[in-house]
């Protein structure tokens, strides 16, 4: 079973948080090995591919200077391997970096089970959190009648 991390937005009532959350599966990226600079574009991680791209500029300055360009290669391999394996938890820096706060983590199969899962925990959350309501009891919150009564309507007592 995967788990999710539950980012919440900066800003806003705190129901329009809970609805703007954002979940980030929190696993091994496939793309994110395969190519890594494009996967770090498309989800806008603009520092993160720079270094990338430096890395790998110069894991293949290395290859060249040693006159093996294989060993470049190979190095530029870690750099994908490394976004493959932190490629999530760097997507969750940066939006710490925004101002995004963690709620939490949530472990389920797909992301809709796990927004599910979600909804329902932030519910229970924001019930817990209400106000308690005081219970006043019926003997103190009306007066007591000395007469006799049938239902509603108080008889006359006989002398």
């Amino acid at each position: 079973m995967a788990s999710y991390v539950v980012m919440l937005p900066p800003g806003g009532s705190p129901e329009q948080r809970l609805e703007q959350a954002v979940f980030l599966r929190d696993g091994f990226s496939w793309l994110g090995l395969i190519v890594p600079p494009l996967w770090l574009l498309w989800h806008r991680l603009w520092l993160e591919v720079i270094l990338a791209f430096l890395a790998m500029a110069a894991f293949s300055g290395v290859g060249e200077a040693v006159s093996l360009p294989v060993v470049g290669g190979l190095l530029g391999l870690l750099v994908s391997l490394y976004v493959g394996l932190e490629g999530q938890a760097m997507r969750v820096a940066a939006l710490r970096r925004r101002g995004w706060q963690d709620w939490g983590v949530v472990e389920a199969d797909r992301a809709d089970t796990a927004d599910l899962r979600y909804s329902l925990a932030a519910t229970e959350e924001t019930v817990a959190t209400a106000p308690a309501v005081t219970i006043v009891p019926a003997s103190s919150a009306v007066p007591r009648v000395t007469q006799d009564t049938l239902g509603l309507v108080s008889y006359p007592q006989r002398p």
